[in-house]
């Protein structure tokens, strides 16, 4: 059996429906965005909805509309993709890294507090592989210190906390790569309830520009094209359909998982489960684990394997003398197993059977 730790879905709906953009000769950003974008919007519950070319493009823009530059600080976590960190540097900021949560793996608000500085420009969360960080606070810690609040929810699609969608606190970024919880080959899509950050993020993605060959602020071509706002929309008809098979598969694993400690849900968060994340019982080989099931043929992945301050970049850049334990201990520990909707109930039981096994070989 092989069972990859994420699998695209693309049927004949999308394929039809990217034949259509092709035959109407309107390929690059058009009236497919912009329908994409109003029932993205309106599906998270949002005023404004802003596609560009990919997540990390989302990112960039989302600090960019929000004049994140250079001398400015951005407080994110030390466990995430690289990207999170990447568009901090993008802009000329400094990113400042912080522990987690140890059981949501979702960035600590005390250890965020405690990096505040005067040069703080900016708090960007992860809603790390699915479940919305406590946002709540970090609204608070937001408005004592007079900061922008920022969301990455590139792996948070359709995810809610007390009832609000991703996207409800901050200006908020999500992703459409292939093995994210809807995608569209590439492509990324940025939330704002902000009137001002909404026309300034339309100018960012597009050169610039505010009416042709009229540029008002830098900008490039982050455009996100009719082709991927076509399938984007047909997936959008099924995200709920699919998220609700992602948590019927993740409740199916806590139900039968012997030993790991399987993913706390925040009570009022659903969590969307872009990854179903274990953590190994002490003592155990987490890496013994997962070469005993990847060669029985479960996609298995470690997100990540080092914290973002320990990649060589950083290193080089002077980050070689910061330590978060909760992070580096999450890094050593933590593995991801498919849940994605397109799995059988015979793929589910054959992955908890192998992995209960693997436990006794560790």
């Amino acid at each position: 059996m092989k069972i990859n730790i994420a699998q695209p879905i693309i049927g004949e709906a999308e394929q039809e429906a990217v034949m259509e953009v092709l035959k109407s000769g309107y390929i690059v950003q058009g009236p497919v965005t912009a329908e994409f974008e109003e029932r993205f919007a309106e599906f998270h519950g949002a005023k404004h909805a802003i596609g560009v070319n990919n997540g990390t493009s989302a990112l960039i823009a989302a600090m960019m509309a929000h004049d994140i530059g250079v001398g400015d600080e951005v407080i994110i976590p030390g466990f995430s993709f690289f990207a999170t960190a990447s568009c901090v540097l993008s802009t000329g900021a400094t990113p400042v890294f912080t522990d987690i949560d140890p059981e949501t793996y979702n960035m600590s608000p005390e250890s965020a507090e405690s990096v505040i500085t005067e040069n703080t420009k900016a708090i960007m969360p992860v809603h790390l592989y699915g479940q919305i960080a406590d946002m709540s606070a970090y609204e608070a810690l937001c408005e004592k210190h007079g900061l922008i609040l920022l969301e990455d929810a590139a792996q948070a699609h359709a995810a809610t906390s007390g009832g609000k969608f991703a996207g409800s606190w901050g200006t908020a970024s999500f992703s459409f790569y292939a093995t994210k919880n809807i995608t569209t080959g590439e492509g990324g899509m940025i939330l704002t309830n902000d009137d001002a950050v909404n026309e300034k993020l339309r100018m960012i993605r597009n050169q610039g520009m505010s009416t042709q060959y009229y540029h008002e602020v830098v900008g490039y071509n982050l455009r996100l094209t009719n082709m991927a706002s076509a399938i984007g929309l047909k997936q959008l008809d099924s995200l709920q359909a699919w998220t609700d098979a992602r948590i019927a598969n993740a409740a199916y694993y806590d139900e039968t998982l012997r030993e790991y400690t399987t993913p706390k849900v925040v009570p009022g968060n659903v969590h969307v489960y872009h990854q179903y994340t274990l953590r190994v019982p002490q003592g155990a080989n987490r890496d013994k684990i997962m070469e005993t099931i990847q060669e029985q043929g479960i996609g298995a992945r470690v997100y990540y394997p080092a914290p973002i301050y320990a990649q060589p970049i950083f290193q080089k850049m002077g980050y070689d003398n910061i330590s978060l334990p909760e992070t580096e201990r999450a890094c050593a520990e933590i593995f991801s197993i498919p849940v994605h909707p397109a799995l059988t109930d015979e793929e589910r039981e054959y992955i908890v059977d192998k992995l209960n096994a693997a436990l006794e070989l560790a």
